[in-house]
């Protein structure tokens, strides 16, 4: 039995290895352990609460009724959920499928090949590819690799971290990132009218164009043999304005919702969508930047592909919009820049992760 994940700097290694155990630094907490359950069995349930599905669409039609229907039903999403699967987003399915085939390609290199692309997270080097250090005081793990890199805007990329394995990797990436970027302009137009504000408040209070950062990270979470004794990613809220998600239709995200964890079911040809902690605090808490998780499993491999989408680091102060703040509603969060609040968030673990955070 491996005891240590020294050994075995990637979670790949480890589950290719054929242990039966998993070292115990990959071990959740028992209140934890209470409730993690079988993800395929979990995404069967049918009743309660399920992660609403905008279909986008209904943003362009030429009927106003219809219209402002789906913003009401995305703004609405966004204050009680603060996560939904975007359809009809206006991204082709064919280049999402390429995406896909893109990051999957880089991650099924010889874990040699992939480590020529090794980030250095101890000198702050943090794209390329990686796996999680430990950052709290209990050293505890999460059972996934990655690959993380600045995919937009296109003159602030670093391109020789990127993969060059395979061939089209960039091209296809850099596409995605140009569509979404004009996904993240629409979704955060609705969100500035949900709250009364002029259209392009909110896209300008996190950077606009120019200053507004894609960072994708694809999550790579090998087949795990005790996945109820760990997580692929622990309990956390996103910093980001947004986040977009695209997934290999394995199910394990998992999010807090009144008080219990409920599991995303795999909607087809749709991307998931989070609230981060910096639009939370724009709204001064009218929308939600929800409590997630990743679980794991034994049978199969996931693959998410994650889009942060965030202001720049010193540039601007993070606090709730003078409009939002009144005498009965006063500001939540305090003023911050989102380096602040980075840092404020990293150290603040606790071992009870089923208590849902404030993006305070």
């Amino acid at each position: 039995m491996v005891t240590s994940s020294v050994l075995y700097p990637r979670v790949e290694s480890l589950s290719s290895s054929g242990i039966n155990c998993i070292p115990k630094e990959y071990i959740r907490p028992q209140e934890e352990l209470n409730n993690i359950g079988n993800v395929f069995e979990e995404v069967e349930k049918d009743g309660g609460p399920q992660v609403p599905t905008i279909d986008l669409m209904e943003i362009e039609s030429e009927d106003k009724t219809v219209q402002d229907k789906c913003r009401e039903k995305l703004v609405s999403a966004a204050k009680d959920w603060g996560v939904m699967h975007l359809v009809n987003h206006g991204i082709p399915g064919d280049l999402i499928d390429r995406v896909r085939k893109a990051g999957q390609a880089f991650f099924d290199l010889p874990i040699e090949e992939k480590e020529k692309h090794a980030n250095d997270q101890a000198s702050g080097n943090v794209q390329g590819y990686g796996s999680k250090l430990a950052n709290n005081a209990s050293g505890q793990l999460e059972w996934e690799d990655y690959f993380f890199h600045l995919i937009f805007p296109e003159d602030k990329r670093d391109l020789s971290v990127w993969p060059k394995t395979p061939n089209d990797y960039t091209k296809v990436t850099s596409e995605y990132a140009r569509l979404l970027r004009s996904l993240a302009t629409k979704i955060l137009s609705v969100l500035s009218l949900g709250l009364g504000l002029e259209e392009g408040r909110l896209e300008k209070e996190v950077g606009g164009m120019e200053e507004l950062l894609l960072q994708m990270k694809i999550n790579y979470y090998p087949r795990c043999p005790q996945p109820e004794l760990a997580l692929g990613v622990e309990a956390h809220t996103d910093i980001s304005a947004l986040t977009f998600i695209l997934h290999n239709m394995v199910p394990g995200l998992q999010l807090f919702y009144e008080g219990k964890w409920v599991t995303a079911k795999c909607v087809p040809n749709s991307i998931v969508m989070h609230i981060g902690d910096t639009v939370e605090i724009l709204s001064n808490g009218k929308y939600k930047s929800i409590l997630h998780r990743g679980l794991v499993n034994k049978e199969k491999v996931r693959i998410s592909w994650a889009v942060f989408c965030e202001p720049p680091k010193e540039k601007i102060i993070l606090k709730p919009l003078t409009e939002l703040v009144t005498e009965a509603e006063p500001p939540l969060y305090p003023p911050r820049t989102f380096a602040q609040h980075l840092e404020h968030k990293l150290f603040r673990k606790t071992q009870d992760s089923l208590v849902p955070r404030k993006a305070d």
